[in-house]
């Protein structure tokens, strides 16, 4: 299917659609090596050869990062008063578009995909896909062994809402490492709540079957492969 050229050249780049047209009309973009002046012409993003500036504009329809995200920034496409998980975007990976698949609290750190696949995070997002999510919670003492009894049973929070079983796993003295597939409001921390236990820290290291690349630093993004983006739909091994 052929779309026009300025909005080609914007859904591909980190230029709004009126600066596109304005690169159009200042000659820097050609067509199969012809250069094109008219914003409004067709072209396939699959079979022509846009360059913008002497550079190729690779046609991606949808794009794809894993952020190892840091505590204090929202994970929201614009706040008024804070910084966001799209303010920590390189600039050579910003378009259009872009937007958290899902949301980690402003002190919540680890793994978050930022995409403008609609679809793809509809599908991680649905409680019907039961789509894993796994954290490590870090507790304000020592859990016993009740913990993992109790997620396994599902939790009763404080205002009554019963959460679907999960899976607890004790990892040292303090922290606990916890699988759940819904996303209710601050979810994990209330149900430790529940069972009162206070959650210091809390980072999530894997999505499906997909881990928090361990080389990523706080704040740092990256592309998804396919195999990466697989996985999401994947269980781990048990």
């Amino acid at each position: 299917m052929k779309e026009r050229l300025d909005k080609l050249i914007s859904s591909q780049t980190n230029l709004s659609r009126k600066d596109a047209a304005r690169a159009i009309r200042d000659k820097r973009v050609t067509v199969n090596g012809a250069l094109c002046r008219a914003t409004d012409a067709k072209v396939d993003p699959d079979a022509d050869r846009i360059a913008l500036d002497g550079s190729p504009v690779t046609y991606r329809r949808y794009v794809y990062y894993m952020m190892n995200k840091p505590e204090g920034v929202v994970s929201a496409t614009e706040d008024q008063t804070e910084r966001t998980v799209l303010d920590l975007l390189p600039a050579e990976l910003r378009r259009d578009g872009i937007f958290p698949a899902g949301r980690l609290d402003k002190d919540t750190t680890g793994l978050l995909i930022l995409t403008d696949d609609g679809d793809f995070a509809h599908r991680m997002l649905s409680p019907k896909k039961h789509v894993d999510k796994t954290y490590l919670a870090t507790l304000d003492r020592a859990p016993d062994k009740s913990v993992p009894e109790a997620f396994a049973a599902g939790i009763a929070l404080a205002d009554g809402t019963v959460c679907k079983p999960g899976v607890a796993v004790i990892s040292d003295d303090c922290r606990v490492e916890v699988t759940i597939h819904e996303g209710k409001y601050h979810q994990v921390k209330r149900m430790f709540a529940a069972l009162g236990y206070r959650v210091t820290a809390l980072e999530r290291i894997r999505i499906g079957a997909l881990d928090l690349d361990p080389s990523l630093a706080k704040g740092e993004v990256r592309p998804l492969s396919k195999e990466e983006l697989a996985l999401v739909f994947d269980q781990p091994p048990c």
